[in-house]
């Protein structure tokens, strides 16, 4: 017999308890937790007469919204199983997403909602249901799609008590917002930093959520001074530049802190935000497989990390392999991500064995072979990050090293060339340097790893 996800309770307990007056979310207005609970409630019997019963499933794209947070709850308030699908998919990316996930009922926007720079939407949910639909086939509650930035997006299961665990570890990290504090989310709800970094933490630990309305630097600084409360910005570094592009910061004297997941900021980036708006600038390493794995919340390990709470880390040949009882993915998946209770990363790290810190030096793979010669293209890529006037790099074996970069200034791959030439040796420098009016990015933040798409880029940006 088919074990089906958790039932409700822990939803009530965890994420909808407390005073009917205290401030659960700021989506635009304030919402407390009275009217939320009965939110909750009204979208509950509307998944129910759209045929979801407990051990359901249920397939949810809706942009960042009351209705996102209001139909996700009470989805898992009914015993249900939940996928999470960006709202800025192509209607072909829905249907092969929902081929492949085989949900009973998606809920979509009732009408189409647009516009790239905002960041909150008022939106009603429409239940559509699904032919060919199928109930729960595993314990999970929740169901994501890995980031895809290296590569096609994997299935990946997470349980009611992965995720109440993932809470908890959240609450004994010091620096992390609690009770008393505000968070400004920029982060996606559809990913593992922006839904429980975010969303599930500030219901758990009574920490108002605050979303812009746009994701401009006005709407963020507007955000950031919206209250007197230490405030703490929780995004990815791209939208870090966003505010280190602000010439003269405000006074923002609530603003205490940013952290980011992802990829770790460049160190221009850190030094124009911590000393323009006068705030620590932190990094979080997670994996929607795991979610929170290490941190370093104020930036004074930089680049290292600590381990959160209960997260076992070993490196073993150089790849960071994390502890997990089962296997995190559904479907077809290489079977040696995962064995004998340990997650492969695919990421390559270090340990120090003094401070039981571990640091991230980049993706595993990015380790190539030129001319008999060892080349890490982290190394390059991150020099390449330092340069003046580049924003963002990814470097890339493509038939030879080849460079991507967007740039802030008037930089052309002559300047890019002559910082390199003085940094790295000539065995390591890339063969080309494409300069980007952008560089593709994945819905989260990250940056695209994809040849055939940065290829795409380059091809459009020349002819």
């Amino acid at each position: 017999m088919t074990e089906a996800p958790a039932g409700g309770e822990w939803v009530d307990e965890l994420l909808l308890a407390g005073a009917d007056g205290e401030l659960a979310l700021w989506f635009g207005a304030p919402v407390d937790r009275r009217s939320l609970r009965a939110l909750v409630e009204r979208r509950e019997r509307e998944l129910v007469a759209a045929g979801l019963a407990p051990g359901g499933s249920v397939s949810l794209r809706l942009p960042p919204s009351l209705g996102f947070v209001s139909v996700l709850l009470a989805a898992w308030r009914l015993g249900g199983q939940v996928s999470l699908l960006d709202y800025r998919l192509t209607q072909h990316e829905v249907d092969q997403a929902v081929a492949r996930l085989r949900p009973q009922l998606l809920v979509q926007p009732s009408a189409p909602v647009s516009g790239a720079l905002r960041a909150l939407f008022d939106v009603e949910p429409a239940y559509l249901p699904q032919a060919g639909g199928e109930q729960a086939r595993t314990a999970h509650s929740l169901i994501q799609l890995s980031s895809g930035s290296t590569g096609p997006s994997k299935v990946i299961g997470r349980t009611a008590a992965d995720v109440i665990s993932e809470l908890e570890r959240y609450n004994r990290i010091e620096g992390i917002p609690q009770r008393g504090e505000r968070a400004v989310v920029l982060a996606s709800m559809v990913h593992v930093l922006g839904l429980v970094g975010g969303l599930l933490h500030g219901l758990n630990a009574g920490v108002p959520m605050v979303v812009p309305q746009r994701a401009t630097v006005d709407g963020i600084l507007k955000a950031l001074a919206g209250g007197d409360e230490p405030t703490t910005l929780i995004g990815v570094p791209s939208q870090a530049e966003v505010l280190a592009a602000v010439a003269e910061p405000p006074d923002l004297p609530g603003f205490r802190r940013m952290i980011t997941g992802g990829e770790l900021v460049r160190a221009e980036l850190w030094r124009a935000l911590t000393e323009g708006y006068g705030i620590t600038l932190g990094n979080m390493y997670g994996m929607t497989e795991l979610g929170v794995i290490a941190t370093d919340i104020d930036g004074e390990h930089r680049p290292a990390l600590t381990p959160a709470p209960g997260i076992a880390v070993r490196v073993e040949g150089g790849e960071v392999l994390l502890g997990r009882e089962s296997s995190p993915y559904l479907g077809l998946v290489d079977p040696s991500r995962w064995a004998d209770g340990w997650l492969r990363t695919r990421d390559a790290g270090e340990l120090d064995p003094a401070t039981g810190r571990v640091t991230i030096r980049g993706r595993l793979d990015s380790q190539v072979s030129i001319g008999g010669l060892k080349v890490d293209l982290t190394e390059v890529e991150q020099t390449l990050a330092e340069a003046p006037g580049v924003d963002a790099a990814v470097v890339l074996y493509d038939e030879g090293i080849q460079a991507y970069v967007s740039v802030s200034a008037l930089v052309g791959p002559g300047e890019i060339d002559s910082w390199l030439r003085e940094r790295l040796a000539g065995y390591k420098r890339p063969r080309a340097v494409h300069v980007l009016p952008a560089l593709p990015r994945t819905s989260s933040g990250k940056l695209l790893r994809d040849r055939a798409a940065l290829r795409s880029a380059a091809r459009d940006t020349h002819n």
